[in-house]
């Protein structure tokens, strides 16, 4: 099936399973974008607390539901870079009017800050660049977008993807396909999905260091986002979930428990995880 219609063939019966990422199909209902990532949502070890544990995983499947599709976790990137850019971004007034590729809900929120989201697919991303017809893209990360060579036609790197802190994909079933299995192969399939979802984290976190060594050997500038910019994209995202929460009862009820996690979350990732990392980070050429 083409990528972007996946969900749509678990829905309807001609497939009985597919692997994709849920934001893809926010088109459907906003809230789809949860069950994978939400600009400034949770990061990689938070989505996946959330969804085993703090519910996220029966109010995603309230939502699926409706579409007929029962939904497990079955991988993870981390959280991804802010993408390639034509030009240096240096305050917020440089995004005005930007052509960027940006998948999912994110476009809704960066739209605010003046960007014009297009919705492209990976091989049509290079050529774009390199015409003009796109001066900004965001694919993954290094060990993804190196084999792209963004680098030779957008030479600035940009970080954080704030929009993607921790995007996760899922296996959608067709409910009535799920409903019918046995109860031994409802446990293989989340087995299998919960393997899937621990391998594509490792081996994220195991090629991103190489593959930024090499490309910006091989060109590019990494620059982060500077505060201003990644402060207007907050107060863009904060507009976004109020607007829509006004008018979807599901997003609203989604949004909200979402963020009582996170919020809970960092304040035990300040005590210990954020000062161990940030501790070894600053001292990681003398060890």
């Amino acid at each position: 099936m083409p990528g972007l219609q996946a969900a749509d063939a678990v829905q309807n019966g001609t497939v009985e399973m597919c692997h994709t990422a849920s934001y893809y199909y926010f088109g459907k209902d906003p809230t789809f974008a949860f069950g994978t990532a939400v600009p400034f949502g949770l990061n990689s070890r938070m989505q996946t607390a959330w969804m085993y544990f703090g519910g996220g995983m029966e109010l995603m499947n309230d939502l699926y539901k409706k579409f007929n599709i029962y939904g497990i976790p079955a991988g993870n990137t981390g959280a991804q870079m802010g993408g390639w850019f034509r030009k240096e971004i240096k305050e917020v007034a440089d995004l005005n009017g930007l052509k960027m590729r940006i998948g999912g809900f994110a476009g809704n929120v960066i739209s605010k800050l003046g960007v014009v989201p297009q919705q492209i697919a990976g091989g049509d991303i290079y050529p774009a660049l390199e015409k003009g017809t796109l001066d900004a893209c965001e694919w993954v990360g290094p060990y993804d977008d190196e084999k792209l060579g963004f680098q030779k036609v957008a030479q600035y790197y940009y970080y954080p993807g704030w929009w993607e802190g921790g995007p996760m994909l899922h296996n959608f079933v067709n409910l009535d396909k799920w409903n019918a299995l046995p109860p031994a192969y409802k446990s293989l399939l989340r087995t299998a999905s919960s393997m899937a979802n621990e391998w594509m984290q490792a081996k994220y976190d195991a090629g991103n260091p190489a593959a930024l060594k090499r490309l910006v050997a091989a060109g590019a500038q990494l620059r982060p986002f500077p505060q201003p910019v990644m402060d207007a994209s907050l107060r863009a995202a904060l507009d976004v979930y109020a607007e829509v929460s006004k008018t979807n009862a599901d997003f609203k009820k989604v949004w909200e428990a979402m963020l009582a996690f996170r919020n809970d979350e960092y304040l035990w990732w300040q005590v210990a995880e954020l000062t161990y990392d940030t501790y070894l980070v600053r001292n990681r050429s003398r060890t």
